[in-house]
């Protein structure tokens, strides 16, 4: 095989970086923590296989995390619908409903379609500017990974503390370009490859867990695992935020001024809401999302789950770290 080199990478990722599509149709993945410490070896194998669910499939991220992806489905409740039924499904050796104590077990992830190669709230170089000015909101208003082994770490958001050095990404003129530029600055196998190939640029992309990626989709990687079923909130507050071009253009007036605060990252992840921009931010967004929802008739249970989330935690400058925080805290009975 040739090999490459890395004007003809930032091409082809570029190239691929989008694929354009009016926005609406939702997908989303969902990480579930193994029961028991390690990944048996023949799961691993099993899993190597995507085994098959009944709308999506079932996938390792690790040793010790396993992943529910649900397909691309045609709108919100349509996604978080197939998404539900395959969470109930049978999944052995895997503890879905265990405990949120431990720093970076896993997250929930958000596809939306790139949007259109057009101007307009709906055209993608202003999706990609506002999933990257929204990503930072979403990531303190979701934190949930505060502990490591029972222990706070120091961040609300011990997940998202790895990009506490990246930088909020202004509106840029070619997103695809953006996208080559950060795949291209970022460590990893192709960067490595004393004779880079296509196959170690494939490998490269995959490795790569930015809050915002380019997958054709945007995926938006920005929430902790969450207690119960609070992956719908996040899935439900990301898509409408985006794919609502009144919500899209309320977001992009509200997240805009993010994009100059300096370790706006490292905030996020530390102080999460008790952050005031990101709390002031956070506020506007989950009650134009409600309004939205509300707008479209979505189903009143998942209006009302936004709704508890958004009084229970946003309202008061919380997250749900700050739940486990807060029983760590608390004085041992006597």
């Amino acid at each position: 095989m040739t090999t490459l080199t890395e004007r003809a990478a930032a091409l082809l990722l570029a190239d691929h970086a989008f694929a354009p599509a009016t926005p609406g149709f939702v997908g989303a993945a969902v990480d579930l923590p193994l029961s028991a410490p390690g990944m048996p070896d023949a799961l691993l194998t099993a899993l190597a296989l995507r085994p098959v669910l009944r709308h999506g499939f079932l996938t390792a991220s690790s040793p010790s995390v396993a992943v529910v992806s649900g397909p691309p489905s045609p709108g919100l409740e349509a996604c978080l619908d197939r998404m539900a039924e395959d969470l109930s499904s049978p999944l052995p050796t895997i503890g879905a409903a265990a405990a949120p104590d431990d720093a970076g077990q896993g997250g929930v992830r958000v596809a939306l379609e790139a949007g259109l190669d057009a101007g307009g709230p709906l055209g993608l170089r202003r999706r990609w500017a506002l999933a990257n000015t929204l990503a930072p909101v979403l990531a303190a208003a979701f934190a949930n990974s505060p502990l490591l082994d029972g222990e706070p770490t120091g961040w609300r958001s011990t997940r998202q503390a790895r990009h506490r050095h990246l930088p909020v990404l202004r509106a840029v003129a070619d997103p695809r370009a953006a996208w080559a530029a950060y795949v291209l600055g970022e460590p990893g196998p192709f960067r490595e490859a004393a004779r880079p190939r296509l196959a170690d640029l494939v490998r490269h992309v995959d490795a790569l867990r930015p809050p915002v990626a380019a997958r054709g989709h945007l995926e938006i990687d920005v929430a902790d695992r969450q207690p119960g079923d609070g992956w719908r909130v996040v899935v439900a507050v990301t898509a409408v935020l985006l794919d609502d071009p009144r919500a899209a253009t309320a977001a992009e007036q509200i997240t805009a001024p993010l994009a100059a605060e300096p370790r706006l990252w490292e905030r996020a992840a530390r102080d999460a809401l008790t952050d005031p921009m990101l709390a002031a931010a956070a506020r506007a967004c989950f009650v134009e999302a409600y309004g939205t929802l509300a707008r479209h008739g979505v189903a009143r249970e998942l209006r009302d789950a936004v709704a508890e989330f958004t009084d229970r935690y946003v309202m008061h400058g919380r997250c749900p770290a700050d739940d486990l925080l807060d029983r760590c805290h608390k004085p041992a009975r006597r």
